[in-house]
């Protein structure tokens, strides 16, 4: 049979399959190479006795490293307006983690909208990011804009991103029947959550609509990237990298770029200070 992995403890794998769950271990070929991560479609096998193998592992259509997810459909980039107040860095830095694994939808939910102030932060996200993703006005504590949010991840497994504290497993809580995601506060003295997601599984909202929450992260390197590949991740940028006076164009320092010339028109002047300061500290890693 075919399935998909959805949680994975000490090398016994839960496996969904049609319309049952199976423990599973590996196979040890896989176990010695490239090994089952949550998420992978696998064929398996049931032995007479009972015993579920996996046999292979079917090729993958993106990973992320943080959380380890495979064949992910969706990224939910989930942010507060306020408590802790939105880091449009970071997000950035979220967004082009997913843009580069090539996951098909990326969105953006603001949580916390019933803060005050929280209407203003809304309207600059829509501003500059309003043309690129979907975007969701979300209240974990009032239940606002989540049908809205739910209904978009239908037939799709999404994943959870973001810092913490932001209320990623109260929303998750909200969108899975019977959610019982454990959920933290926030740290008075540093103002930042604190990470309460300790393991990652899938978990079913509806047939084959499945969501995956993550830890929260308070900083994103972008080293490992390649500085020239930089720019393909921010979506507003594509239609305009090609034309540059030169075919290598960094749309930096470069004269006739057709990129800078759209900075301040299609392209948000934030969105493009950020792209410069990181391509600048990916060229200042150690790594080049």
């Amino acid at each position: 049979m075919t399935g998909r992995i959805i949680k994975g403890v000490g090398g016994l794998y839960t496996v969904a399959a049609q319309g049952k769950h199976y423990e599973a271990k590996a196979r040890g070929i896989l176990r010695r190479g490239l090994k089952p991560a949550i998420g992978d479609f696998v064929e398996i096998t049931v032995t007479p006795m009972g015993e579920c193998v996996i046999e292979k592992l079917i090729e993958r259509k993106n990973s992320l490293l943080r959380p380890k997810v495979v064949n992910i459909d969706c990224a939910v980039m989930v942010f507060a307006a306020k408590e802790p107040d939105i880091n449009l860095e970071m997000l950035d830095r979220f967004i082009i983690f997913a843009e580069k694994e090539n996951i098909g939808e990326i969105c953006i939910a603001l949580n916390k909208c019933d803060k005050d102030g929280a209407d203003e932060v809304f309207e600059k996200l829509n501003r500059i990011y309003g043309r690129i993703y979907k975007l969701y006005a979300i209240s974990a504590a009032e239940g606002r804009g989540i049908d809205e949010l739910k209904a978009n991840l239908k037939n799709k497994v999404s994943v959870m991103c973001g810092p913490s504290g932001v209320g990623k497993s109260s929303i998750v809580n909200l969108i899975v029947p019977g959610g019982k995601m454990e959920t933290g506060d926030i740290s008075k003295k540093i103002k930042r959550g604190k990470h309460t997601t300790r393991h990652i599984e899938l978990l079913e909202i509806d047939s084959d609509t499945y969501i995956v929450d993550s830890p929260g992260f308070s900083s994103l390197d972008l080293e490992y990237l390649d500085s020239d590949h930089l720019c393909e991740y921010f979506a507003e940028f594509k239609p305009y990298l090609s034309g540059c006076r030169f075919r290598d164009c960094k749309h930096i320092d470069e004269p006739d770029c057709k990129l800078k010339e759209q900075v301040g028109k299609n392209i948000s002047v934030e969105r493009y200070e950020r792209f410069k300061k990181f391509y600048k500290e990916i060229k200042n890693s150690p790594r080049f």
